[in-house]
């Protein structure tokens, strides 16, 4: 193949494939609320927002988020998601103004197709020096109905979940 029939194919857009247009129901206008849990003997701290999901050409979902933290502030959040045909997997990143860490996604369908979840590494709740093995596990209950949970796993090898948010379509 020549060095010109190269730059072609890498300039040619993919045609989206039946994971890409799973993402799809993601798009739209959402209100949330979120439930964080701070420790087995606290109760949970409630939060919420709204998030407004976008198609980048039927190939990547883009979500920004405007959120009440659950310590009071105002907070904006960033989640890109697309699906790799190559490696046969979702990948993707997040970023919130809440932190400076950026979240990496890696991650699959369930068989039936209405739970993602997406593996990330990020700083260890418990020791700032490591890093810890993360999900973030997207539901679809219905086309107006989503949950978000957010897990971490423990030095046990068990996974905690730390945070979950009920998603209710806007318009």
């Amino acid at each position: 193949m020549s060095t010109s029939e190269t730059s072609q194919d890498l300039c040619k857009k993919p045609d989206p494939t039946r994971e890409h247009e799973w993402l799809e129901n993601l798009l739209g206008h959402w209100a949330f609320e979120a439930k964080c849990f701070m420790g087995p003997d606290q109760p949970p701290m409630k939060s919420g927002g709204e998030e407004s999901v976008r198609s980048m050409d039927g190939l990547w979902v883009v979500a920004e988020g405007l959120c009440d933290t659950p310590t009071g502030e105002k907070g904006q959040t960033l989640m890109t998601l697309g699906f790799n045909p190559q490696t046969g997997r979702f990948q993707g990143t997040w970023v919130g103004s809440m932190m400076t860490h950026m979240w990496i996604y890696n991650g699959e369908l369930n068989e039936d197709e209405t739970v993602l979840t997406l593996n990330a590494e990020g700083p260890s709740f418990t020791d700032p020096n490591k890093t810890a093995s993360y999900q973030d596990i997207i539901e679809i209950k219905s086309p107006d109905h989503r949950t978000l949970s957010s897990q971490v796993q423990t030095d046990s090898g068990d996974w905690m979940k730390f945070m979950t948010a009920d998603y209710r379509r806007k318009a």
